[in-house]
């Protein structure tokens, strides 16, 4: 084999690695995931004003 074949062989593994990757990130499986991921940044934001309502609540009946 020369270099040719092997840098052929090396791009059509690629983009045949490249294309397992986009449909797995697009199948409707994976959709699932990737919605709760997006929305882990919002869920953050309700936990830690929970948490500051508790230490309100836990600070006022403690006076």
């Amino acid at each position: 084999m020369d270099a040719v074949t092997i840098n052929v062989i090396w791009t059509v593994a690629i983009f045949v690695i490249f294309v397992a990757i986009v449909i797995w990130a697009y199948s409707k499986r994976s959709q699932k995931g990737f919605d709760e991921a997006a929305n882990l940044v919002f869920d953050d934001d309700k936990s830690a004003q929970d948490k500051a309502q508790q230490n309100k609540r836990e600070s006022s009946s403690n006076e």
